[in-house]
């Protein structure tokens, strides 16, 4: 006989009307004595420390079998798990909880667990589950015909499938990407990990691999101790490989991984990484290394490590704050030799390669900063490991300190406007002069490279770059560096205002003074430092230099409608008056060396790039703006111009030490013509060409061409190229001439392809195409300095990634040849990855 306490469909919060189950006794008294209880006045339900809320449509009692139902949209709260089901069922005898019709049960972690049917414990800790789903917070899914929990702790999935993709929208039931199938998946809530037995990985629905047993962390777990990803490597030089890591979680705030690297042809490459994360910062340690089993794998000196049986390297990195404007820290590498990284596929932040040239460089910092809201300060120290075979390190500077200061404030009264305040220091150490020839052995325009022993060869070998023999003079001879120590310090004052007059014209009157001190003290050690005198006074006396002068910039923008357009027409005049440029062949030269005379830097007042040289002289800068802009958003924007030396010595004509400012376009009376102009036609698409051209016959000196196309996310795409005509006073004897180009294809949110090359067209025109390789020159491809292609698929539990790239021996650091590198990374999201590498080449030096 069924006694019904409340009217079907009428909602019945139990809570509410008094119904407070305790732990001790869940259901255990009739819904009806609980109900009288609390309208009675009975014990409030505040006081006690589990509660039950039941909401239903209806409550059903059934006296002939003991049991008590919600029956209509039910719902049961306990302990921060939510059980819901069309019908919940409570036997009071077997005291379990039975979810009945589309069941659905919520934990207090996050997971969502459905099925036909859930039966429970009264205390929740066991559960049996028929057609279970189950749902956690990261989107990782797992379904079961089968599922029993036990006390809490262990819960059982029999023949499980486990992912962590979506389902498809449109067809749930079909396979996702990729799933884990397994006889039995055991969750142990206490060790928050799962295990997988007899698992096999599928993708669409596909098997591809089996393994009889794994586990994995669940959900809940951020960091643990275990194995990472394995990374596999191949290559000429080492072999077949595999790095496993090991991550030791040791604290919430620092651990350790550990990566050996197994390789058939060298051995064991150990490497170990500490990571500590503090209150105000972080810092890691990383160190590799292995005593190499078959070193003459390797290319012998000077083009590689095939002397060296140990090898290895230790890097370290930090950044700290010390309050919020000021901060400090260190990325520091350093390697047993030049070729470490790359012969064994180490990747290292500090790794530097400049475009596509074949000069690489790792360079280690120490560096302190600080921000104001009109001040900046930075001070660092640099250490400088060239990476590529025909680099000659003792000429690399080693810099213990620069140190830069900058300030701008406003002035008031008479000298209202911007005023800046700046400071510069610097210290440069260096072993072995840099010296350039600009002529051969033989006195002809060329470069010359001073025979070193070379085990190669048994014999000498032309590779470093130096003068030739008898020709250490300025008129053969540049200087990039001299050895020794040079110290400088430089502090000067800026100040400029604009003042717009009524008829729309910008004045604006600016005025500087500067001062330098320089303190060289030359070394005469090393195989060619003995002809530093030929160059530069070597008394070490102490230098001085002092710079000040006035200017004034004038803009008059015209600004018209016509059509659909707006057009602006801004001519630019600039007069600079100051005195000559002093201590040219004095100072040497370490932080002005480039010089890129173009639209960008027409209108700078001092258009050398750094301090170590300032520019003298009056000069006027003119030039004309003009931009055009359409009301559906296209842009056309123009500036031509020319800069002349008015009056006084042209800095740029002088022969300093390392010739800068000559065949710069600069240092004629009347400059070089500089253009620039810009047209995007539409958002996503832009077209940018600059070029410099003869003052006298508009040949062009210098051109570059560069298009940018992005169209939403379903394809980007780049390309530049340049042109520059040789510079035989700097050293430049031919004509340079190439582009580079990349684009990223996706046909769908998820598929991309990519693609780049370079090409080395003025290579490719001097050897009348693709020369055939040969034991010489097995570098079939000399032109393409590097060319790459790859496509992969990305989505919310997938990465997949094919790369195969193809470079030259040069640009790898090695002496010739081909490098050609296969990639394939695979990553599964809550499973891990995997990577694989192979790498292979045309030359022996390459390895």
């Amino acid at each position: 006989m069924t006694l019904r306490r409340l009217a079907r469909n009428a909602s019945a919060i139990l809570l509410g009307c008094g119904l407070v189950l305790q732990t001790a006794n869940l259901f255990a008294e009739t819904m009806s004595e609980k109900l009288a209880r609390k309208t009675q006045g009975g014990p409030a339900a505040e006081g006690q420390k589990d509660k039950m809320l039941v909401e239903a449509n209806e409550i059903v009692y059934d006296r002939n079998n003991n049991t008590v139902a919600a029956v209509g949209n039910a719902h049961l709260f306990y302990q921060g798990k939510v059980v819901e089901a069309d019908k919940v069922v409570y036997n009071r005898e077997t005291k379990r909880v039975i979810a009945i019709g589309n069941a659905r049960m919520t934990e207090a972690s996050g997971n969502v667990v459905t099925g036909e049917r859930i039966e429970l414990t009264d205390d929740f800790k066991d559960a049996y589950i028929n057609s279970l789903r189950m749902t956690t917070p990261d989107k990782t899914r797992i379904s079961s015909p089968r599922v029993e929990r036990e006390g809490g702790e262990t819960t059982v999935f029999e023949n499980a499938l486990y992912t962590a993709c979506e389902p498809c929208k449109d067809d749930p039931a079909k396979p996702p990407f990729w799933q884990v199938r397994a006889a039995r998946i055991i969750h142990k809530n206490t060790e928050r990990r799962i295990y997988y037995e007899n698992a096999t990985l599928e993708f669409a629905g596909i098997p591809v691999a089996w393994v009889p047993y794994f586990s994995a962390p669940d959900s809940t777990v951020k960091r643990e101790s275990g194995f990472l990803a394995p990374r596999f490597v191949m290559s000429t030089a080492l072999g077949y490989g595999v790095q496993t890591p090991y991550f030791i979680n040791l604290a919430p705030n620092y651990d350790i991984t550990l990566r050996p690297t197994f390789l058939t042809k060298q051995g064991v490459l150990g490497d170990i990484e500490w990571r500590h994360r503090l209150e105000t910062g972080s810092y890691a340690i990383r160190a590799a290394g292995i005593y190499q089993l078959n070193p003459s794998s390797f290319a012998p000196a000077p083009f590689g490590a095939g002397n060296k049986d140990w090898r290895g390297s230790v890097e370290t990195y930090g950044k700290f704050l010390i309050n919020e404007q000021w901060r400090w820290g260190w990325d520091i590498a350093l390697m047993s030799d030049k070729w470490f990284f790359r012969n064994y596929k180490i990747p290292s932040p500090s790794i530097t390669q400049y475009g596509t040239t074949n000069f690489l460089e790792s360079t280690s910092t120490l560096y302190l900063n600080g921000q104001g809201d009109r001040s900046y300060f930075n001070a660092q120290s640099y250490y400088f490991r060239v990476l590529s075979y025909a680099d000659w390190q003792q000429r690399q500077p080693i810099v213990p300190d620069v140190i830069d200061y900058d300030r701008t404030f406003d002035g008031g009264g008479v000298v209202k406007g911007d005023w800046r305040v700046n400071f510069n220091t610097a210290t440069v150490v260096r072993q072995q002069t840099d010296f350039r020839s600009l002529v051969d052995a033989n006195g002809n325009p060329g470069t010359y490279y001073f025979p070193i022993a070379s085990a190669a060869t048994n014999a000498s070998t032309a590779l470093y770059s130096t003068c030739a023999p008898g020709q250490y003079n300025p008129q053969n001879c540049i200087v990039r560096g001299l050895a020794g120590t040079y110290a400088r310090a430089s502090m000067g004052v800026d100040w400029k205002r604009t003042i717009i007059d009524p008829i729309g014209m910008s004045w604006t009157p600016f005025g500087f003074v500067r001062g330098d001190v320089g303190l060289p003290q030359l070394s005469y050690n090393g195989p060619f430092n003995q002809y530093l005198p030929n160059f530069i006074d070597t008394t070490g006396q102490t230098l001085t230099r002092g710079m000040a002068g006035a200017g004034m910039t004038w803009r008059y923008p015209f600004i018209g409608r016509l059509g659909g357009t707006t057009h602006v027409i801004e001519p630019v005049a600039q007069i600079v008056a100051r005195p000559n440029e002093t201590g040219i062949r004095q100072f040497p030269n370490e932080d002005a060396i480039s010089l890129m005379y173009d639209d960008s830097n027409l209108f700078s007042v001092d258009k050398f790039t750094g301090y170590d040289r300032i520019e003298g002289g009056t000069r006027a800068n003119v030039g004309l703006n003009y931009s055009m802009q359409f009301d559906n958003g296209a842009m056309i924007n123009a500036l031509a111009g020319q800069s002349y030396q008015v009056a006084g010595m042209n800095s740029f004509s002088q022969f300093s030490l390392s010739r800068t400012g000559l065949e710069s376009g600069l240092d004629t009376p009347r400059a070089d013509y500089v253009g620039r102009l810009q047209f995007t036609p539409t958002s996503g698409l832009t077209f940018l060409a600059r070029g410099r051209f003869d003052v006298t016959s508009y040949a062009p000196k210098a051109l570059e061409v560069q298009s940018a196309y992005a169209f939403s996310n379903y394809i980007a795409a780049q390309i530049a190229w340049a042109r520059y005509t040789a510079q035989p006073l700097l050293g430049t004897f031919q004509t340079r001439n190439g582009f580079v180009t990349g684009l990223t294809v996706r046909p769908d949110p998820k598929w991309y392809a990519t693609a780049s090359l370079s090409f080395d067209l003025a290579r490719f025109q001097r050897d009348n195409g693709f020369p055939q390789a040969s034991t010489s020159n097995p570098d079939p491809w000399p032109s393409i300095p590097g060319f790459a292609i790859g496509a992969g698929y990305k989505d919310d539990c997938t990465t997949v990634g094919l790369t195969y790239s193809n470079t030259s021996g040069s640009s790898q650091g090695i002496s010739n040849g081909r490098v050609q590198t296969v990639m394939l990374r695979l990553e599964l999201r809550t499973l891990g990855g995997a990577t694989i590498s192979q790498s292979s080449s045309s030359a022996s030096t390459s390895n």
